[in-house]
């Protein structure tokens, strides 16, 4: 777009001073419904005016850049430069692999993967987001089509873990289980047909509004998580740090993330507006076996007809630690468990030598549900660090997220095969390793119904000498039935500190 006359110039500044007033005051791009391209070519006049950026660059560059000259901006490289093949690239090397750690508030705060747009446009961008040959961009920043792509994945039960917008393993995936689900040739690749697929499933906004309810910032809560097993046992229950975390939790989020699209919300008050993503439904389906693929890092679920119907990606061991080999059975179900550490039979935490049973809750360490096996102290179980999975090392089992453990709990029974698939070429006999601390001794007969399994409902040895029983109180609200986020029908309707 070229401006030629002075007519033109007058006409694109009082665009621009709209456009940077509206950065400022933070208007509600998304209310307004403002048309992403003609966004692109607005703001590429006010990039020509500005001297910011040639006119000839890229529409979805150029808004970065001018709306909030402080944020890095990852610039894609232009589809006639670089043939792109649709492969998805990991945003950034996997971090070492070491146990979940606890981390403060402010820490989770600053791990946020940084927008390069605006807020109120990232959402308008990601709810509007198209297919296009771009590659995405790599490094710590929310995409607009990855949000919508992992949004969509979810929906369709492939899926992608937390979501961050950000591109990476568990991503491609959860892409591969959907090519899978769909009798597409299963690559990893999203192309227009793979996107047109997925789109077709739902037309709803990704990112949609939800109000914080009294009963979201009631808790109780655990400000600070000790790390040591010895503190947490001292603890009435494993709670959410805060209300932030639960509802990352809720709708499957990194909650750094969901703090950055809500950059002016301390999630310490009920009433307010934020944003969320709009995330699928429990599956209703029924689970007949189960693969865990150790090579891919995925736990995949089939129903009767050996149909596909849902995948996770998941921790499967590691090295040390390896998980059991060959084929076995479900044999009981927890919802939040207590967790019995036995340093004797399993592995050693820090300096804690003797046994100790530590409360339920959502950051235990084997989260909000267990999945036991019939093979003694393995099973699948959730995580108390969402965004770690498949990135750090279990101590055998199968560390899902918990939303993902939840559901998976609704879809399986007692008796359900559970098939340990080694990667191809891997031979390894049957070892006994250290694993997970099964938080329960395992009754021949359990559902998701009896709730969270009592050490003491199992003939399970006392806690040890000195150590107090947890008190009676309410039990963590971990992983409720999702709510249904309110969407105006024409617009996502966003906070109102948003404008």
């Amino acid at each position: 777009m070229i401006v030629g006359d002075e007519r033109g110039r007058v006409r694109a500044g009082r665009l621009a001073g709209v456009f940077e007033r509206g950065a400022r005051r933070r208007i509600d791009i998304v209310a307004m419904r403002l048309p992403t391209l003609a966004a692109a070519a607005a703001l590429a006049a006010i990039g020509a005016l500005h001297g910011a950026v040639p006119v000839s660059a890229e529409p979805l560059d150029l808004i970065g850049g001018l709306l909030d000259r402080d944020a890095p901006v990852e610039r894609a490289v232009p589809a006639n430069d670089v043939e792109h093949t649709g492969a998805i690239e990991p945003s950034a090397p996997a971090p070492a692999t070491a146990a979940p750690a606890p981390r403060t508030p402010a820490a989770r705060r600053s791990e946020a993967p940084q927008p390069a747009y605006p807020v109120d446009l990232l959402i308008s961008l990601a709810n509007d987001a198209v297919f296009t040959n771009d590659p995405y961009p790599k490094g710590q920043q929310s995409d607009p089509r990855m949000i919508k792509l992992q949004v969509l994945l979810d929906r369709n039960n492939a899926s992608p873990g937390v979501i961050d917008g950000l591109a990476g393993e568990n991503v491609v995936k959860a892409v591969k289980a959907f090519e899978e689900m769909r009798g597409h040739t299963v690559d990893g690749i999203v192309d227009a047909e793979m996107w047109a697929a997925l789109e077709a499933t739902s037309a709803e906004p990704v990112l949609v509004s939800y109000t914080i309810t009294p009963e979201d910032v009631a808790g109780p809560f655990v400000a600070t998580m000790p790390h040591d097993y010895a503190e947490q046992a001292q603890l009435p229950g494993l709670y959410y740090r805060d209300a932030a975390e639960m509802l990352a939790e809720r709708f499957h989020m990194d909650e750094a993330f969901l703090r950055r699209l809500n950059p002016d919300v301390t999630f310490a008050e009920a009433g307010v507006d934020v944003v969320v993503t709009n995330v699928g439904k429990p599956l209703k389906a029924k689970v007949a076996h189960i693969v865990a693929d150790k090579a891919r890092k995925q736990l995949r679920g089939y129903d009767a007809q050996n149909r596909l119907v849902v995948a996770y990606p998941a921790t499967i061991g590691s090295s040390d630690t390896p998980s059991p080999t060959g084929t076995h059975a479900v044999k009981a179900i927890a919802l939040n468990p207590d967790y019995w550490y036995r340093p004797k039979v399993n592995f050693v935490q820090g300096a804690n030598t003797k046994a100790l049973r530590l409360p339920p809750g959502p950051n235990g360490p084997v989260g909000a549900t267990w999945i036991g096996l019939d093979k003694p102290t393995y099973g699948l179980h959730g995580t108390p660090e969402p965004s770690k999975i498949d990135k750090t090392n279990s101590h055998g089992c199968v560390r899902l997220t918990n939303w993902d453990a939840r559901e998976l709990a609704g879809l399986v029974s007692p008796g359900v095969k559970v098939d340990f698939q080694e990667p191809e070429g891997v031979v390894r006999p049957d070892e006994e390793p250290m694993a997970d601390a099964a938080p329960v001794a395992e009754p021949a007969v359990a559902a998701p119904e009896r709730g969270r399994a009592l050490v003491e409902d199992f003939g399970r040895e006392p806690a040890p000498s000195g150590q107090p029983a947890p008190a009676a109180q309410e039990r963590p609200r971990a992983l409720e039935p999702l709510p249904a986020p309110r969407v105006v029908p024409e617009a996502p309707r966003v906070r109102q500190s948003m404008r």
